[in-house]
């Protein structure tokens, strides 16, 4: 990022006035939090869908079930990572490579009855690799030969977060998203939304002449030519899985 110091800056002022003006975004601030509180409820009270708890996918061992993913708890929450089968690591799709890789500790959603897991749309044994290869630990599965059904209605290829609710054998569908919808994943973009240059992306809302470096060559998902995750693993010698063919 860049440290150039002739790039614009906010007003300068007191204390006092800069607490006053905080103090007015706080209250915009408490309302936002509210909001979405208010949509959180309405989200636990959406319908569900029955979905076949005998889909198959494919694990570490071979073939499991949409169930076994449960591992036993009540509730699953699974990432749909797009996939470009027989293609090199550096050209594996970026954004899911931010979101997915941002998602670590695994520890309280277990706690509370949740179990994390990412359904890649390509093959295990390929894509199982660029999981090792950049650190990850959460369960991997393979849902290429079952994204049809899985994801009903969506557009199979593309990255989707979905909810289940497992009722004894019975597997239910309680929400999906996708698009920005993906950002409850992240925590990148929230810290930057909370700085004074946020996303530097062309479709916020900042002041003349702010920068927009989040916007150039794939923004702050890709860095020279790989997902900007990628340089860190391989800067520590660890071979890149997918070399091209």
């Amino acid at each position: 990022m860049s440290t150039d110091t002739t790039l614009p800056t906010p007003e300068v002022v007191d204390r006092a006035a800069f607490q006053a003006e905080l103090d007015a975004l706080r209250v915009r601030e408490k309302a936002h939090t509210r909001a979405g509180d208010a949509v959180a409820a309405a989200r636990r009270r959406l319908p569900m869908v029955e979905v076949d708890a005998s889909t198959p996918l494919t694990g570490p061992d071979g073939p499991v079930t949409l169930l076994d993913t449960f591992e036993g708890r009540r509730q699953l929450v699974a990432y749909y990572m797009m996939w470009f089968t027989g293609r090199p690591a550096a050209e594996q799709c970026p954004g899911c490579t931010f979101f997915n890789g941002q998602v670590r500790e695994l520890s309280n959603l277990h706690a509370a009855g949740i179990t994390y897991a990412t359904f890649c749309q390509g093959p295990y044994e390929e894509s199982v690799r660029y999981r090792d290869f950049m650190g990850w630990n959460m369960p991997w599965y393979s849902a290429r030969d079952s994204a049809d059904t899985l994801l009903t209605g969506r557009q199979v290829g593309m990255f989707h977060l979905v909810c289940y609710l497992r009722d004894g054998d019975r597997v239910f569908e309680t929400y999906w998203t996708n698009g920005r919808g993906v950002e409850a994943m992240d925590i990148a973009y929230s810290l930057m939304d909370l700085t004074v240059y946020g996303r530097q992306e062309d479709w916020e809302d900042s002041p003349p002449a702010w920068p927009r470096a989040g916007s150039v060559d794939g923004g702050f998902f890709t860095t020279n030519g790989r997902p900007t995750t990628q340089w860190p693993r391989l800067h520590k010698g660890h071979p890149d899985p997918l070399p091209p063919t």
